[in-house]
């Protein structure tokens, strides 16, 4: 479940807004366009070019990234920049070489955990260990395509290889195929190394849970020589099965799909070392009770070690275990345990192992995210402050110094560099007008730095390791050729500010405002997500969907209610064994400011959310019936003992420890006490919120004879979009809204 703007805030902004505002405006190009649903979906993308997965070779000579056409927004081909001669190539295209076949089930669902299932083309590739050349899969096969243009197919099968890698030297190639490891050497015959152990066993593949909450696509290790392998082995026997009918428009098909919802047993998951051809396999000792989670693998610089993050069931506590390679035999180097008693521990991608044997690691152990040095006894803290540090950017041992991304001011990610000895304090390498991320090349030499700003969609540009603008990556300038430009003279700036919860804490919100006229009041639509995760207040572009809710005459607001990320431990904890509580009081909290606005009709509050934010619309229909004129609930979790192990159990406990907790933060007891308009959405393939968690909520609905309206979307998953279906779907909540008079003034 792991997925929009205080008049101070915009005076901060007011130079570069300003400039960029006046320079568009000044263009002859540029019209008072009407920004349409239709347009918004459709291609090009209004946010212009987006491109994915930028990397640079080992060298660092060569950008490579994954690039969306003109004419297909969805469709992506892989070009390479040559920082030399200053020349972009495209290096495979996507249409030319692709077959066309179909995606094997397993593929659909990775992309889907992935959510990149709408995507098409190239969406991963690996570049090679001497930088000739990346490793792309396409349609299910595998190619190597050499800087100087050629194109070699690796594969060609029915099959699709899942999870394809180069090993780190370039000798071979491994991927999985039909639930077995495969490997093979660039350019000739793959072999299984795995046996074959029937349907249930899956060699080299993240189970389920791992790859849809933990962050963790990977179920194989490469050591840095070529020389073993750490591979995964899942046995799916003990988890339940839940029959999924993946409705479609033309016939329906049915899926016994193991999904290990809360308080059931998981997978059992076991690590074995092996040598590329599966010989001197040794099972690592990962402790005597298999119910735990094999969060993280990770090999040691020089390979003399296996690094294992072993987490418990109840996700308060996370063990780093250290394993001989070549026996297999283990011992807990460290443990992590959760910064309260009523909390969890986050995973996260914040660590780096470096040469000299000693661990860059995040914690939130201080209440905040920080960066640690441990090395192997002592800790040393690298980072301080009541804001969180976000994410490990990449580092340079050799000159000594890591760059990471960290809140600032709460509403902005800002690029950061600190010393590893802990000596120099954080030093800001981007522009604070902007919200910003980051990438690295292995040394740590260049910074791929990707930004935007409520004014400016997202650009990105290559920069030293001071932050010095080097290129342009992506300039995504607003100019008059901009597929924005048409609309950017109606483009109305977001507005931020805060207002108290019941506890007084301060909960960030924004708000677009549509163009009013004195005296008349206007609806505003609220959209939430609220769930743990996701920051939605932030200033970042948020794209033309909001502009065209607001061209329709409504007021956008959205605010970060507690739960959210980005604010530190205290802010998150209160949703503890109570989802569905703290997050909707703080949502009633922004609805009775809103009342209280002048320019607001106090009886035309609409409520959207999608996912988590569907439950809320629910939960909040619930608590406060009246207080809203109508709620668009999509693709809701209603029950959470419908939802999986790792995220559910994660803030809510084991249902059978806390039944009392579940049955509080169900969407189903107070189904039938809903009396504004309801609209219900669902995807009937969905098979991350499976389509029960509706049903079960359609059948108590329609047993007590309450109204709501609904529609279904045959054949789509959790992700309902496409440049169609997308309009269909948004058509359908302004109809609705429509219909219950939730409109703008005449």
């Amino acid at each position: 479940m792991r997925h929009l703007f205080a008049a101070a805030a915009i005076l901060a902004l007011a130079t570069p807004l300003a400039a960029q505002e006046s320079d568009a405006m000044t263009s002859q190009a540029i019209q008072n366009a009407d920004l349409t649903i239709e347009r918004v979906f459709a291609s090009p993308g209004l946010d212009g070019p987006s491109p994915r997965q930028a990397k640079l070779s080992p060298d660092g000579r060569y950008l490579t990234l994954l690039r969306n056409r003109a004419d297909d927004r969805e469709r992506y081909d892989l070009w390479g920049y040559d920082r030399q001669s200053g020349e972009w190539t495209m290096l495979v295209d996507s249409e030319a070489l692709g077959s066309g076949r179909e995606l094997s089930e397993d593929e659909k669902m990775q992309r889907e955990r992935a959510r990149v299932g709408n995507l098409k083309g190239i969406i991963a590739y690996q570049w090679n260990a001497d930088g000739s050349g990346v490793l792309v899969p396409l349609d299910g096969d595998l190619y190597l395509a050499k800087l100087d243009g050629t194109v070699t197919r690796l594969t060609d099968t029915e099959e699709s290889e899942l999870n394809p890698k180069l090993s780190p030297e370039g000798d071979f190639v491994s991927f999985v195929r039909d639930r077995q490891l495969w490997v093979g050497p660039v350019g000739g015959d793959a072999q299984p190394i795995t046996p074959k152990e029937g349907e249930l066993i899956r060699w080299g593949e993240a189970e389920f849970v791992a790859q849809e909450e933990m962050g963790r696509m990977a179920g194989f290790w490469w050591n840095p020589d070529d020389s073993r392998i750490a591979v995964q082995r899942t046995d799916e026997s003990p988890v339940g099965v839940v029959t999924r009918a993946a409705i479609g428009a033309t016939g329906t098909k049915v899926f016994d799909q193991r999904y290990p919802v809360a308080g059931s047993d998981n997978a059992i998951v076991e690590l074995f070392v092996m040598d590329p051809d599966g010989a001197n396999r040794v099972k690592v000792d990962l402790g005597d009770n298999p119910d735990i989670y094999l969060a993280r693998v990770d090999w040691a610089p020089d390979g003399s070690a296996l690094y294992v993050q072993r987490q418990n069931r109840e996700q308060t506590r996370l063990d780093v275990l250290k394993v001989d390679p070549a026996t297999g035999a283990s011992e807990v180097w460290f443990t992590e345990e959760a910064a309260r008693p009523d909390y969890w521990i986050n995973l996260s991608a914040n660590y780096r192992f470096l040469d000299d044997g000693s661990l860059l690691w995040w914690s939130e152990r201080d209440g905040y995210g920080q960066f640690y040095r441990f090395d192997g006894k002592d800790w040393q803290q690298l980072t301080r402050g009541d804001e969180p540090v976000t994410s490990l950017v990449g580092l340079n041992e050799e000159t000594g110094v890591f760059f990471y991304q960290a809140t600032t001011n709460v509403l902005t990610q800002q690029i950061y560099r600190a010393s590893l000895d802990g000596q120099a304090d954080g030093a800001l390498l981007t522009d604070p007008g902007f919200t910003n991320s980051a990438s690295m090349d292995q040394q740590g030499q260049t910074l791929l730095i990707s930004r935007s700003s409520p004014s400016q969609p997202p650009q990105s540009y290559l920069a030293d390791t001071d932050g010095q603008r080097l290129a342009w990556v992506e300039e995504n300038a607003l100019d008059a050729d901009h597929p924005y430009a048409p609309y950017l003279a109606s483009h109305v700036w977001p507005e931020f500010g805060t207002l108290p919860a019941e506890d007084g804490t301060p909960l960030h919100y924004m708000m677009l405002k549509p163009k009013m006229e004195p005296g008349k009041k206007y609806p505003v639509f609220i959209m939430h997500y609220g769930g743990p995760g996701p920051q939605m207040v932030d200033r970042g572009w948020k794209g033309a969907l909001p502009q065209a809710i607001v061209d329709k005459g409504y007021v956008y607001f959205v605010l970060d209610n507690r739960g959210s990320a980005n604010r530190g431990v205290a802010f998150e904890q209160p949703i503890y064994h109570a989802m569905g509580g703290v997050e909707v009081r703080d949502q009633k909290a922004g609805a009775e400011f809103l009342k209280s606005l002048d320019f607001v009709d106090p009886d035309k509050l609409a409520i959207y959310g999608w996912s988590y934010g569907g439950y809320m619309t629910l939960k909040q229909l619930q608590a406060d019936p009246g207080l809203y004129a109508a709620g668009v609930s999509g693709a809701p979790v209603t029950r959470w003992e419908l939802y999986d192990t790792h995220y559910t159990e994660r803030f809510m406990g084991d249902p059978n420890a806390v039944p009392e907790a579940y049955e509080a933060a169900s969407a189903i007891p107070k189904a039938t006490e809903m009396t504004d308009p309801l609209l219900l959405i669902h995807g009937m393939a969905d098979d991350n919120v499976v389509f029960e968690n509706s049903t079960e909520l359609i059948s108590t609905l329609q047993e007590a004879a309450v109204p709501f309206e609904m529609m279904l979307y045959p054949g789509y998953t959790h992700r309902v979009s496409g440049p169609k279906i997308s309009v269909h779907l948004w058509h359908t909540i302004f109809d609705f809204l429509d219909s219950h008079g939730v409109t703008p003034p005449e």
